[in-house]
């Protein structure tokens, strides 16, 4: 029914290594941010193995990894603390079924509308956000019990194994492609620790560390199904539902983005409508299987497609490992050092910065630079969704103005003394002033044409702006005529109904409301 594959044999065997490491890097960020969220590590487990296996199956883009992420896990924080978990079960529900909802509707295209300044933001602020958020891993619990810096041989050790790491990724690939470089470096750095006795801290030490719980596992059992123990009333709906649309957006927005890039970097197309149903499925999945819910995951994502994963088994396989790890396999996994974790991320980090919008700075308008800073900086000290908000915001309102500025006329006299105004540019709400200007009905003789065949009427605004013009003539005693317009604006003209056919625009000439020749 679903196909995992569109490959040779060579293709299966890179997804299935490629899953199987970005498996392994999934299990400490899903339990960072089921911390995140206040929940336990094994909710952020079951949520990236349910999102992972779900949208690898259903999803538009093969290759892209969901899972539980920190933009979600900062939503959900104050719901679990106010309300408790059952409520974020239901909120989870409620934001897929949202999702679904925005995929049946066809929203996904609309991040077409993102422009390619907000991109590069995008991606420049989530890799400084992924590489703080590796910071973590270098702080150490003192006799005290507080957290602390690294120092002295610990931090060196920690250092050297990373730059281990990075090393095997960075130069395995001149040797051998037949193998995923960062599965190779995970198993090799492990190895080494666990042949030289290094004392360094493991993926089961994290764990520990961050619950505090001298016995803490990995070890779980499978999702099972549960309804959320909430009220079934308008009072939770008031709850969950504000939780719900900020949890949607930001899931849709983190995903499509991803998509996006996942397409540049594969020079592929996926379907944002259907990813935007699959994350929907997967989290209401998610809200009655008990998993904090989701979105796709770039650092993942990023791990995957750079070690050669490119079909959905890459996904299903990342999927499967996971809850194979959570299962029967946790006592292997727990002994990988985070330095090879952090090295992988850290690379992660080095391939997703785009790096050329250095070079590119000084090339293109200072409004597209600025917005390329805006975002980053906001994606780093606020969140993802609201970056992009704002960096669409901004340019929109640059567009405006720029647009704005364009809008004039070229001036002609007929043999019969009619002046004709041709107007040039776009007439929307921010050009309204400056087209007003060109006309001068009091100087102007009694007949006037203006021709919109190189312009273009857009809004409410320009109707009425065409009104003040047309009352400004009349009040002249003077008749004003329309000309060339285009099906589009014809029918927002027709759609004004009474307000335009009281100035009498229709000019037996030219047929104006009736006729959009041009």
């Amino acid at each position: 029914m679903f196909e995992l594959k569109s490959s040779p044999t060579a293709q299966i065997k890179a997804d299935i290594l490629s899953g199987v490491t970005v498996a392994l890097a999934l299990v400490p960020e899903a339990v960072a941010f089921a911390f995140v969220a206040g929940v336990p590590p094994v909710v952020g487990l079951h949520a990236a193995f349910i999102l992972g296996m779900i949208t690898a199956l259903l999803g538009g883009r093969p290759g892209m990894i969901s899972g539980a992420t920190g933009a979600i896990a900062v939503v959900l924080v104050a719901l679990v603390s106010s309300r408790g978990i059952e409520y974020m079960f239901a909120a989870i529900v409620l934001m897929g079924v949202l999702q679904v909802l925005a995929g049946i509707l066809r929203l996904g295209k609309f991040i077409r509308m993102v422009p390619h300044p907000v991109m590069l933001g995008f991606v420049n602020g989530l890799a400084i956000v992924i590489f703080l958020a590796q910071l973590g891993q270098f702080k150490v619990k003192n006799s005290a019990g507080e957290m602390e810096w690294m120092v002295g041989s610990k931090l060196y050790l920690m250092l050297g194994l990373i730059a281990a790491t990075m090393a095997v990724i960075h130069y395995l690939p001149r040797l051998t492609k037949s193998f995923p470089a960062s599965l190779a470096a995970i198993i090799g750095v492990t190895l080494l620790v666990m042949g030289l006795d290094l004392d360094t801290p493991t993926i089961v030490d994290y764990l520990r560390t961050m619950t505090g719980n001298a016995d803490a596992t990995l070890k779980g059992g499978l999702p099972a199904f549960s309804i959320p123990s909430v009220p079934f009333n308008l009072e939770t709906l008031r709850i969950v539902f504000p939780y719900a649309i900020v949890l949607a957006a930001v899931g849709l927005i983190e995903s499509l983005l991803t998509l996006t890039l996942v397409d540049e970097l594969t020079d592929t197309r996926g379907r944002g409508n259907k990813e935007c149903v699959a994350q929907g499925v997967a989290n209401v999945t998610c809200g009655f299987f008990g998993g904090m819910g989701g979105c796709a995951m770039i650092g993942q994502s990023m791990i995957n497609i750079n070690s050669g994963g490119r079909g959905r088994l890459s996904g299903v396989t990342a999927a499967g490992v996971l809850l194979a790890i959570v299962l029967v396999a946790s006592p292997l996994i727990e002994v990988v050092p985070v330095a090879a974790l952090v090295g992988v991320m850290f690379m992660v980090v080095l391939g997703t910065f785009e790096w050329s919008s250095f070079r590119v700075m000084r090339k293109i308008p200072f409004s597209d630079a600025f917005v390329i800073v805006l975002v980053s900086s906001v994606t780093v000290y606020e969140d993802l969704a609201a970056a992009v908000l704002v960096g669409v915001i901004v340019s929109a309102l640059v567009f405006a103005w720029k647009h704005a500025q364009v809008s004039h006329a070229i001036c002609a006299t007929s043999d019969e003394g009619t002046k004709i105004y041709l107007v040039q540019g776009p007439l929307f709400f921010g050009s309204t002033t400056s087209f007003l200007d060109l006309f001068d009905p009091v100087n102007d003789p009694d007949d006037v044409v203006v021709d919109f065949a190189q312009a273009r009427v857009s809004d409410h605004s320009a109707i009425e702006a065409i009104e003040t013009l047309a009352d400004r003539y009349i009040s002249q005693h003077k008749t004003l005529h329309l000309r060339h317009l285009s099906p589009e604006c014809t029918k927002l003209l027709r759609k004004a109904g009474k307000l335009v056919e009281s100035n009498a625009f229709e000019d037996p000439s030219y047929h104006v409301a009736t006729d959009a020749l041009g």
